[in-house]
């Protein structure tokens, strides 16, 4: 396993980001009346989950922020699931793709959860004792 130094080395962050783009270049071809509602709100929420991981990553020396903002990023994953059934109940969206896209959503979730689940693993930053020692 390689060392993750930056936000962008996560595999759930590059998974979110090239997701998010995904729904992006779908989003292009939802009804022009959708712009303001629907597109724009799928294109925030999926971006969100990226945006959130960033911040998490950023926040990781302090772990109940951390899991604050992981926590965020998992309800925007879920609010991206639900404005994709939206879509596809529209049929702004085939099967094939409204499943696809759950699916990674749901791996997202996943690997969202685990880290939540871990977070002291993650953490880069070792608390010092008054000695000076590691704790």
């Amino acid at each position: 396993m390689s060392t993750i130094r930056f936000h962008q080395d996560l595999k759930v962050y590059q998974k979110s980001f090239e997701t998010s783009q995904l729904i992006y270049e779908l989003s292009k071809s939802f009804p022009k009346e959708e712009l303001y509602s629907l597109t724009d709100q799928i294109r925030k929420s999926s971006r969100s989950v990226t945006a959130n991981i960033s911040e998490a990553w950023g926040k990781r020396k302090y772990e109940k922020s951390f899991v604050a903002k992981l926590t965020d990023s998992e309800g925007e994953a879920r609010e991206t699931q639900t404005w994709l059934q939206f879509a596809f109940t529209c049929d702004y969206m085939n099967e094939e793709q409204y499943e696809n896209l759950h699916k990674q959503y749901n791996q997202i979730i996943g690997m969202l959860v685990n880290m939540m689940s871990q977070s002291e693993k993650w953490s880069s930053f070792s608390p010092v004792n008054k000695e000076g020692k590691n704790l």
